[in-house]
This record gives structure tokens, C-alpha cells and sequence, in this order.
């Protein structure tokens, strides 16, 4: 068989050409990165984690409605996703201060906010991801006013179901963020979430302990983390089908 072509290269995860148009395969790298990129290092199985909870978490989402470019799990590391055109703006839903607000506006970190707040921060590596406005990304074209409203629906929706099914396994969600699409489908276009939802993307802490399970750990150089993501993956029900070779090193995807 030979190989896919490769068409997209990022920080945490590779995109190939998919076995049908329309259709993409998303390969989840064991890459770890902090700081626009300033700080790089392999966090061991993380890809294999990352696929599985990512899959979960997508699957779950579906079931009470929200679009998702999901498809399927093909292997330990590889999805199954529709080709959509990605919206360039990161969503940031706050539900405790944590990060960076708590820098910008001296917040106590783990304070719970007053509501659920959303930020914006527009895509680009070279800018360093600045924050921006819903009124830049309207006025700019990112996104028109009603997919804005698409998004910011889905985003809360999405918020509300991951909460109160992390607390149930003993999760905080203090914070994640998430990125939306276009989805063509003949003459018509929809907004679907899209990219992962996973450890590398959310902060998950534990509401007993305060602990943190998510990639804090390495851009905090807490240590152990590896068994931050497992600990998550066991919480959810998920027992990866792997084995250390799965966990060490990456595929060659054909």
C-alpha cells in the first residue's frame, strides 16, 4: 500500500490525505510543547491517550448534539476526521482563573470566576496567538455574526456537559479551549467542532486534591507527566489497547 500524502504538519499532531474526498486522517503525535512553542519535549504515549480520550470525549459530545468533525478511531494514534476549513480563532472557556488571566488581571489562581468567560485568541505562531475580540473576528472576516453565535452556543454547551461529566469522575474543568470549522456539505456549510479535546487542552484538576492532570504538569515541570494523562484516560473508562511499543514510538502511517 503506499503512503498517504502528508499535508499538514502541527505541534501535537500530523494530517494526511484520507481514503475518500472530504475526508482527512489525524495522527496524534507524543510532542509537547509550552510557550508558543519556546519549550519542546516527548511526553511518552501521549499520542496514544490523546486519541483515545479525544474520541471519547467527541463521541459523547455528538450524542447531545454539538457537530463534530469526528468519524472514527482507525489505530492507537490515528482518527478517522471530516475535511473542514478551520475557523483561525482558539476559543478559551474559563470556568475557574487559571493561566494566563490570572497574570493579566492578578487573580488568585483556582478562584472560581463569577460566570463562565470565553476569550479569543487569533491562530498564528509567528504573532504569538495575540488575543483578540469577537468584534475583530467579525470585522476581519474570521468568522461572520452568525457562525460567532454558532460557536459561542456550542462552546457553552459543550462546557456545560464536559463539567458536570469530569466532576462525576472527580475532575475540575477549570479551563480548555477548543477550535470550530467550516463543513461543506454541497451547497451548504455548517459550523462543527473540530481539532481534540484532551489533556493537551484542557486543565483537569482534581477536586479533592487540587492535583493537576493535564499538560500543566510539563510546562510547570511538576513531573510525572505521563501518569497525569493516564490518570484521566483511567477516570473516563478508557483502557488503552497498548503496548509499550505502542506507548514508546510512533507509526508509519501507509
Amino acid at each position: 500500500m503506499s503512503r498517504r500524502r502528508q499535508l499538514y504538519e502541527g505541534k501535537a499532531k500530523v494530517l494526511f490525505e484520507g481514503p475518500e474526498p472530504g475526508t482527512l486522517i489525524q495522527y496524534f503525535k507524543d510532542d509537547a510543547t509550552a510557550f508558543n512553542n519556546r519549550k519542546h519535549g516527548i511526553i511518552t504515549g501521549k499520542g496514544v491517550l490523546n486519541n483515545r480520550i479525544s474520541e471519547y470525549l467527541m463521541m459523547r459530545l455528538t450524542e447531545i448534539g454539538v457537530p463534530t468533525h469526528f468519524v472514527r478511531r482507525l489505530n492507537m494514534r490515528e482518527q478517522l476526521i471530516r475535511e473542514v476549513e478551520i475557523i483561525p480563532i482558539e476559543v478559551i472557556v474559563r470556568n475557574f482563573a487559571a493561566g494566563s488571566i490570572v497574570k493579566r488581571l492578578g487573580l488568585r489562581e483556582g478562584d472560581r470566576l463569577p460566570r463562565t468567560i470565553l476569550e479569543y485568541s487569533f491562530k498564528s505562531d509567528e504573532l504569538g496567538d495575540p488575543m483578540v475580540s469577537e468584534e475583530h473576528v467579525t470585522a476581519f472576516g474570521w468568522a461572520s455574526v452568525q457562525e460567532m453565535d454558532d460557536i459561542i452556543s456550542y462552546a457553552l454547551r459543550i462546557n456545560d456537559f464536559l463539567s458536570g461529566l469530569l466532576l462525576g469522575v472527580g475532575l475540575r474543568l477549570v479551563d480548555f479551549k477548543v477550535e470550530f470549522g467550516r463543513l461543506w456539505e454541497e451547497e451548504d456549510v455548517r459550523i462543527v467542532l473540530a481539532d481534540e479535546i484532551s489533556p493537551d487542552s484542557c486543565r483537569l484538576w482534581d477536586t479533592a486534591t487540587g492535583e493537576r492532570l493535564d499538560k500543566d504538569r510539563f510546562r510547570q515541570d511538576l513531573g510525572k507527566v505521563e501518569e497525569g494523562y493516564q490518570e484521566v484516560a483511567r477516570r473516563l473508562g478508557i483502557l488503552p489497547e497498548a503496548t509499550p511499543r505502542d506507548l514508546a514510538g510512533s507509526e508509519t502511517l501507509q
